[in-house]
């Protein structure tokens, strides 16, 4: 089974600094509805992995969070992609869990949940701490994009000597190069 964990604010839709907080605040990123219909079309299946921590802030309710969710897929799905799950860690960073990316929680519940092989996996993100967990969780190749915090992320992997495989500047070209490394690796088996 091929897998992208992908991350949520910044990858797919626009980041707010004020959060997600209902559907009427989500508005998808240009080109992620037709990046995600391409990886679906390459036979990939997409996770999604995402820190929610509005939940414990008390600014959405989990039935709330997952009416997004839900009409997030169905969008999708309304334009030829898909979205196979969402784990989505409620907490906030002083909270302490092993969800929270940079922790590889929701990696590894996605893993235990699958039967998946982690060297074999891709994550897409547009953070330090996406890479992080990527990196920590054992992913086989990890993408940053320069939207939402992928800019500023990029520095600080650097700083940090935490490099992604590659470094796309949005959801489309990470799902190109990614389709391209594999029509590669193909070629050469």
């Amino acid at each position: 089974m091929k897998i992208v964990f992908v991350d949520r604010d910044g990858v797919i839709n626009k980041d707010r600094r004020d959060y997600v907080k209902s559907w009427s605040e989500f508005e998808f990123l240009p080109k992620s509805l037709d990046a995600l219909k391409l990886l679906r079309l390459n036979g990939y299946h997409i996770i999604l992995v995402t820190n929610q921590s509005v939940i414990n802030r008390r600014m959405v309710t989990e039935a709330g969070l997952k009416e997004i969710h839900e009409k997030m897929t169905r969008t999708v799905v309304d334009h030829g992609g898909s979205i196979d799950a969402v784990y989505y860690c409620p907490h906030i960073p002083e909270d302490g869990c092993s969800c929270r990316k940079p922790e590889p929680g929701l990696i590894h519940r996605a893993q235990a949940d699958y039967g998946l092989d982690l060297s074999s996996t891709c994550m897409i993100g547009d953070s330090f701490k996406d890479i992080g967990c990527a990196r920590r969780a054992g992913c086989g190749r990890v993408i940053l994009v320069r939207t939402g915090h992928g800019k500023e992320a990029e520095h600080l992997c650097q700083e940090a000597d935490i490099e992604p495989d590659h470094v796309a500047d949005n959801l489309m070209t990470a799902v190109e190069w990614l389709l391209n490394e594999d029509s590669e690796l193909k070629a050469e088996s």
